[in-house]
């Protein structure tokens, strides 16, 4: 018997993997050893950076944090996303419809079966978490969706 398979299925799979090559993958340029990012990174802050892991949903301490300023890579303190940028999109985690030119580079990651794009610190290569098609409309349509344990807050007034 055939199988056929479902076409919403192949639509994300296409979605994902297209949007995935269009972004910029430039080089890693923070290296340290693993005993290194272990001594300096909590270690929920090791597991998802390093390791690709993502916190539970509804519990990062930036889900419903508003204030101005700039978040920042937890592993090598690269201004990621600016607050205004910033928005509730009822996920459970972080998320920005638009990052700071240049912060970050995009990989194509299976690790629930399907194609997603995984969002990267383009400078120390940490993984933040991932990045969506369904985000406001009005502005780029993306939803960075990103652990919080992966964040540095920065307030305004100290930038």
């Amino acid at each position: 018997m055939k199988k056929i398979l479902n076409p919403t299925f192949l639509m994300l799979m296409v979605i994902s993997f297209g949007c995935a090559q269009k972004q910029n993958n430039t080089a890693v340029k923070v290296t340290k050893s693993e005993d290194q990012w272990k001594a300096e990174l909590s270690e929920q802050s090791y597991r998802i950076l390093r390791k690709g892991e993502t916190e539970r949903p509804f519990t990062g301490e930036y889900d419903k944090h508003f204030e101005d300023g700039v978040y920042r890579c937890a592993g090598c303190n690269q201004k990621l996303f600016m607050s205004e940028n910033k928005y509730d999109s009822k996920c459970g985690w972080p998320a920005f419809d638009n990052a700071v030119k240049g912060s970050l580079k995009f990989d194509v990651d299976y690790k629930i079966g399907i194609p997603r794009t995984e969002v990267l610190c383009s400078n120390c290569g940490g993984h933040l978490g991932h990045v969506f098609n369904d985000g406001p409309k009005e502005t780029t349509g993306l939803r960075h969706c990103i652990n919080s344990a992966a964040l540095e807050f920065e307030p305004k007034e100290n930038e």
